[in-house]
């Protein structure tokens, strides 16, 4: 990484954020998924840097060096969207492209609705843009997990995924990030996707469903892992379990969205083995209908659900091209 890698800090939408940034030009600022923090972002914020980006990337709510407020509530989708406003502000900007990334992609994607003046231009990766459905989500909940565990209804339960999770942390990370990759779907799964996210045994543990590789990815160091360990180990993961606890909430609290649709210019990317895309398979096929101004949706052969660590200079290079084409 480059030593003109800052640290930094605002006050924004009433929490301390903590913030990497590189480079000078329009804002653009990455915001990453579960269970991750600004560190997913480690081979996208150099490049972005050296072709001519302010490159912002948060720890967000809940993660690494940011605030993790207590309650679930802090956690729902107007507070994360009051986040990204709140953090382009203060950063003394009045617009910036948006990234996200899982998560993140959720969190910019609102923040795109809410706010059109402040986002120009939004990027998606793993999770397509989600319309809000007719249905509240424990609805289709109920649905998916009459015989086998979904791991967001598992979530659900206040302090008891994170238990699992913190037991063994670097068994966790890298359990997970082989798990969801490309990799793991060819050589563990018949469909390529991993049912530890698609659906686990009910006399199982989330985190006895994971894979364990016999050696570290190709595309993920030891020193790589540790940092991620290290940033866990000190913000704990109920403040990122609690992202999922509001999905309900998030319902609830957005009528107003109905019938909404992404009016920015949009790229979307995702690995071709990203089990985002079985779950979320009607909403990456609509994203034309509802993604007017939808540039390119592209999949990466063989990357799986996080595809900026697992094949960096693809993604790159479209990212920057989805820049140039929107004159950022």
């Amino acid at each position: 990484m480059s030593r003109d890698l800052e640290h930094g800090f605002v006050y924004a939408n009433g929490i301390r954020m903590h913030y990497v940034e590189q480079g000078e030009g329009p804002l653009v600022v990455l915001c990453h998924g579960w269970p991750e923090s600004w560190y997913s972002w480690r081979h996208q914020i150099p490049a972005l840097a050296a072709a001519g980006y302010r490159v912002v990337a948060p720890d967000q709510r809940g993660y690494g060096l940011t605030d993790a407020p207590t309650a679930v509530e802090s956690y729902d989708v107007l507070h994360l969207a009051g986040d990204l406003v709140g953090l382009v502000n203060a950063l003394g900007e009045q617009q910036a492209v948006l990234i996200g990334h899982d998560w993140g992609s959720i969190a910019a994607a609102t923040t795109a609705l809410l706010r059109p003046d402040m986002v120009r231009a939004l990027g998606l990766l793993s999770v397509p843009y989600l319309p809000r459905r007719p249905i509240r989500p424990s609805a289709l909940f109920h649905m998916a997990t009459r015989e086998r565990h979904f791991y967001q209804d598992y979530f659900q339960q206040p302090d008891h995924v994170e238990r699992e999770l913190e037991e063994d942390l670097r068994r966790t990370f890298l359990g997970l990030l082989y798990t969801l990759s490309g990799e793991a779907g060819i050589k563990h799964s018949s469909d390529g996707f991993p049912k530890v996210i698609v659906g686990f045994d009910k006399n199982t543990r989330f985190v006895d469903n994971i894979v364990m590789p016999e050696d570290l990815p190709s595309w993920l160091s030891e020193a790589d892992l540790s940092f991620m360990v290290e940033e866990f180990r000190r913000s704990g993961f109920r403040g990122p379990i609690n992202w999922y606890r509001n999905i309900d909430r998030n319902w609830e609290i957005t009528p107003f969205l109905d019938g909404a649709k992404i009016l920015q210019p949009t790229l979307f990317l995702a690995g071709a083995l990203d089990v985002a895309l079985k779950i979320l398979a009607d909403q990456f096929e609509s994203l034309e209908a509802n993604v007017p101004k939808l540039w390119k949706k592209h999949l990466i052969p063989g990357a799986g659900h996080c595809a900026e660590q697992e094949n960096p200079k693809e993604v790159n290079k479209l990212l920057f091209d989805f820049l140039t084409s929107c004159s950022v």
